[in-house]
């Protein structure tokens, strides 16, 4: 009997508390029910845990993420990718360039380059015809000259030993020092055309530069023009800073911050991956509390890009103080450094958030800055949980426990077609293509590059394989860009025309339908690295491709490390599936400059083209704008016509949140006013995330 009700009452009690259930457990749509603090706490998925809170050192996404809402750089992009002040309140750019006088040359005319010359007043004289010359000119000043002991590193002929040092005295000549209103590349030519080649080509160095030993002055020969430049180019940048600012543990921030954090990256004994961008400065003045000056030693547009990069707190961060860390830790103070301190799991910034809480791959939790000098953010919460699983993901997402997180392909049309999300989708600055390694005699003729290309059908990758999320590319900068040029037209799906002009370079097909030429079958390997489907799918349809046409191509997949050791390194490979994650700056001369075509360089399939080279080095010696976006355009246009990629797509980039989640704007009488969100032009959609807020019901908009 016991049993029988048992059986009989059960189930139905089950069924009660699963219907109490239903009615009790919020559901998505009413996830801040009984629970308000939903509401001001924003929850982003991720696949990995941040590695280093410390913006000179982290070079993963992860930690990117968070030290975006920690720290402040001196600069940022806005929403149309121009560059805006941050803790910089404003910033100025100019050139000091500097002529060095050769007192023993003739000026034209016969007349003796002598020290008593009024040089300014001549030199002015002989350009008063070029007006855009002159205009651009402030000031300029003879320098006097100077005695100085240096000494210079001499690389020995074995790499692996110590470079020969050679002490020698310099006895630097008077030079012309010229101020300019803007950076200008080409300021030099039209005195190089009044003075003459010989001025330079003749130039007596060996009156001005003597080597300590005399035996050793034949080896400083060839670095003449290292010790002694004869004009030089010093780009300036002048920050004036924000004086509203302070650090999270509210010590003010000022120019000794921005000074020691250039200082911390250059440091011969730190590791930062950012050192790169800063080694072209030539000097660091601190003019004020909140005025600093860097004096570059060459031209190098990309410089002003690197100052967006987070700004350490100098108070912290000390030589005495990680000594004094080092010591309350029982670690060596020699060489503890800035990467083993505790700052990196517990940064202060100047940032929107501070940091709460970090557990180790399962949550990294940021609390609103009440004193952001910006103005506090509306969320009052930030929380980056850990879920390694995307199909996690996506149940955590639906379920609103999770409000962002990095969606997939396939997973974009579901839930772009449900009416509680938001889809932002847009390009982004990665691209894939197809490299060949044009040492291999099979890819050095351009027409065959073109003939690969022509026969891919590149659309059915981005539909099937993408899901529709991407868009064809034809060339090396990000499509987003203003160096993109709209005019080129991606190759023809043409396998027939691509067969045709095989043929006519003497490829034949044999017997086998292979096709042939001088004994030898159009036959290589193309690899790529495993652990990506998307990638080992463009093998498949690239190799069946080529097989109809009559090309043998034979894939494999390698392991990551063994990939990049083995082969791209080394460059032992004959083509390759890979992509690059660009940047905004239009520089691309470490992935296309010939000088960059070795082992271990990123110019790894050995592109060599002069006149590309040329561009190259002029666009990131350039500071004027639409001068930049002319060249970049002509280079685009150069490597289109080359191929030695074949361009496949530019992915798109989809980002998908609750539509609850709306931008608070205040009007001038304290009301508020929501909008919608909107993506910047370069898809990010956090740019105004400050000004976010999540609202207990779905909101209504005007218009």
């Amino acid at each position: 009997m016991i049993v029988k009700k048992i059986l009989i009452y059960f189930p139905i009690a089950l069924i009660l508390f699963l219907a109490q259930s239903f009615f009790w457990v919020p559901t998505y749509d009413k996830q801040a029910v009984g629970n308000p603090t939903r509401l001001v706490k924003y929850v982003q998925g991720s696949s990995a845990d941040a590695h280093i809170l410390n913006p000179t050192l982290s070079a993963d996404s992860s930690s990117s993420s968070i030290n975006e809402l920690v720290f402040d750089g001196l600069i940022d992009l806005d929403h149309n990718l121009k560059y805006r002040p941050r803790l910089a309140e404003s910033w100025t750019q100019f050139e000091e360039a500097t002529l060095t006088l050769n007192t023993s040359a003739f000026l034209p005319g016969g007349k003796v380059s002598e020290g008593d010359v009024d040089w300014p007043d001549t030199l002015l004289d002989a350009l008063q015809h070029n007006t855009e010359w002159t205009k651009n000119l402030r000031f300029v000043e003879v320098l006097p000259g100077k005695t100085v002991q240096r000494e210079i590193e001499i690389p020995q002929s074995d790499v692996k030993a110590e470079p020969h040092k050679i002490a020698y005295t310099l006895h630097q000549p008077l030079r012309l020092k010229f101020t300019l209103h803007n950076i200008d590349q080409d300021f030099f030519e039209p005195i190089k055309q009044w003075l003459g080649e010989d001025y330079f080509a003749k130039f007596p160095y060996d009156q001005f530069v003597r080597a300590d030993e005399p035996s050793q002055q034949e080896k400083l020969q060839s670095h003449y023009n290292e010790i002694l430049p004869l004009i030089e180019h010093n780009p300036v940048i002048v920050f004036d800073l924000r004086k509203d600012v302070t650090f999270h543990d509210g010590h003010p921030f000022d120019s000794g911050d921005v000074l020691f954090t250039f200082n911390s990256i250059m440091d011969p004994k730190g590791t930062s991956p950012r050192k790169s961008d800063y080694e072209p400065v030539k000097s660091a003045q601190v003019l004020g509390s909140h005025k600093i000056r860097f004096t570059y030693k060459c031209l190098f547009s990309p410089a002003i890009g690197s100052w967006a990069m987070g700004i350490l707190p100098e108070h912290l961060l000390t030589r005495e103080k990680l000594i004094e860390e080092a010591k309350a830790r029982g670690r060596d103070p020699e060489v503890f450094t800035l990467r083993d301190s505790n700052f990196g799991r517990e940064p202060i910034g100047t940032g929107p958030f501070k940091l709460a809480e970090w557990k180790s791959d399962e949550q990294i939790r940021l609390v609103r800055n009440e004193n952001y000098w910006d103005g506090a953010p509306e969320y009052e919460e930030y929380v980056m949980r850990i879920i390694p699983d995307s199909l996690t993901q996506e149940m955590e997402f639906y379920a609103g426990a999770v409000d962002n997180y990095s969606v997939q392909p396939h997973q974009v049309a579901r839930f772009s077609t449900d009416e509680k999300y938001q889809s932002f989708s847009s390009l982004g600055y990665f691209y894939s293509y197809i490299g060949y390694n044009l040492r291999n005699p099979l890819f050095a003729d351009r027409d065959v590059r073109v003939a690969l290309g022509m026969a891919i059908d590149i659309d059915p990758i981005i539909q099937y394989i993408l899901y529709g999320e991407g868009e064809r590319v034809t060339g090396p900068y990000p499509k987003i860009t203003d160096w993109y040029d709209p005019e080129i037209k991606p190759l023809p799906y043409d396998p027939e025309g691509a067969l045709a002009m095989l043929n006519a370079k003497g490829w034949k097909k044999n017997a086998d339908g292979w096709l042939e030429k001088d004994g030898k079958i159009f036959e290589f390997n193309l690899i790529t690295n495993s652990g990506n489907p998307v990638r080992k799918n463009i093998l498949t349809i690239v190799q069946e491709s080529w097989r109809k046409i009559g090309i043998k191509c034979n894939t494999q997949l390698f392991e990551w490390a063994v990939f990049l050791k083995d082969f791209v390194n080394a460059l032992k490979y004959d083509a390759l599936v890979l992509g690059w994650s660009m940047g905004i700056d239009p520089d691309l001369y470490q992935i296309w400059h010939s000088s960059q075509a070795g082992p271990q360089q990123l110019n790894f399939v050995g592109y060599k083209n002069a006149e590309a080279d040329r561009l190259i080095t002029r666009i990131r010696r350039e500071y004027d704008r639409e001068k930049q976006i002319k060249m970049a355009r002509e280079l685009h246009r150069m490597i289109a016509r080359d191929q030695p990629y074949t361009f496949l797509y530019v992915a798109k980039s989809t980002q998908l949140l609750d539509k609850k989640i709306v931008i608070v704007e205040t009007e001038e009488g304290g009301e508020k006013k929501y909008e919608k969100i909107y993506p910047t032009k370069d898809g990010r959609i956090r740019y105004y995330f400050n000004k976010w807020k999540k609202l207990a019901t779905m909101p209504t908009f005007a218009g």
